[in-house]
């Protein structure tokens, strides 16, 4: 079984390093550039198979756009995909919209925490999860997968992945790198950077 897993294009927040979590940011112009790229990439990759794979993505805007975007690229019905609630990003809780940086100034205490504990860690408010956490919720849906898959999602669901499947432990997994141009290849065994 083979699953590809692609991370949203980029958004003005990731620019800004504004934690984006749960809010629905769209795309900006190079995130839409980064998704035709992945997009024809994953044709080359697929070629006439594109059409037999399963398309999930995160029911986040900017996730859906990315999706409809890759399967244009793949000759496919834009819309013709899956959502899936859970591979959602994570969510910051109180502290989305605002940087690490400009929380600090106010709560340099959980801060340093973070930096201590990223994968446990849990910012302040109710909806606010830790990596952990987040690895508990894409587990079960990691596990009923069943046939080929291209999936959009977000860079804290492939940090969960590194976690559940890549050999990574929680502490390496919270820093893995995410990138917006690039596809992380799954094999049942492996994971690969295309």
């Amino acid at each position: 079984m083979l699953i590809y897993f692609i991370r949203h294009g980029q958004t003005d927040w990731n620019v800004s390093e504004q934690l984006q979590g749960s809010h629905d940011i769209p795309l900006n112009d190079t995130g839409r550039a980064q998704a035709h790229g992945n997009g024809k990439h994953l044709a080359e990759i697929l070629g006439d198979r594109a059409a037999t794979f399963d398309y999930v993505a995160s029911p986040m805007d900017r996730t859906r756009e990315t999706m409809r975007i890759i399967r244009g690229e793949l000759g496919l019905p834009p819309e013709d995909f899956r959502t899936e609630e859970r591979i959602v990003e994570l969510s910051f809780g109180e502290w989305e919209g605002r940087t690490l940086e400009t929380v600090a100034e106010t709560e340099p205490g959980p801060v340093e925490a973070r930096e201590a504990d990223k994968w446990g860690f849990v910012p302040p408010g109710e909806s606010a999860e830790s990596y952990a956490m987040l690895a508990e919720r894409v587990e079960p849906w990691l596990r009923s997968v069943e046939k080929d898959t291209v999936c959009v999602c977000h860079g804290g669901i492939m940090r969960a992945i590194f976690f559940l499947v890549g050999g990574l432990p929680g502490d390496e997994a919270a820093h893995a790198e995410t990138p917006q141009d690039r596809i992380l290849k799954y094999d049942g065994t492996t994971l690969d950077w295309l």
